[in-house]
């Protein structure tokens, strides 16, 4: 009977090192698709990490599937952290929510000038100027 409990605890803990692998390399996947997410909308990815926030099952085509939430911190404007979540069913990205980033107002262009200092000058690229968001004293993130 020792012969089989023994076998029975080395496949529950081979069981619990695959989880841990499977669940490793998709949480790689999720660090590489917020990074690419972040290049594209202009934000910085902190911390170069993703965190495992929760689990759902989802129904797709009839099928119930797991899709799993990350949450990661991204940086605007390099003095802030705002939070940012992404969704993955298996290898894709099925959701993502990303902090709003305010634009400045219309007469604000136009006139060459911001509230915090001088706009940059227009090179003709689709870039859109931003300008940081009032900190509140010594207020922690």
């Amino acid at each position: 009977m020792s012969d089989l409990s023994n076998l029975l605890l080395l496949l529950v803990l081979a069981a619990i090192v695959g989880l841990w692998l499977k669940l490793s390399v998709a949480r790689e996947r999720a660090v590489r698709e917020a990074r690419r997410q972040c290049q594209q909308h202009g934000l910085q990815l902190l911390d170069e990490t993703v965190g495992l926030r929760g689990v759902r099952l989802r129904r797709i085509n009839g099928l119930r599937r797991l899709e799993r939430c990350y949450g990661f911190e991204v940086s605007i404007d390099g003095h802030d952290r705002e939070p940012g979540r992404l969704w993955m069913l298996d290898d894709t990205m099925s959701s993502l929510s990303l902090p709003t980033i305010e634009l400045l107002p219309p007469h604000e262009a136009h006139d060459g000038s911001t509230p915090h200092g001088p706009a940059l000058p227009a090179t003709g690229s689709n870039v859109v100027p931003l300008h940081p968001r009032p900190h509140a004293g010594d207020r922690l993130h």
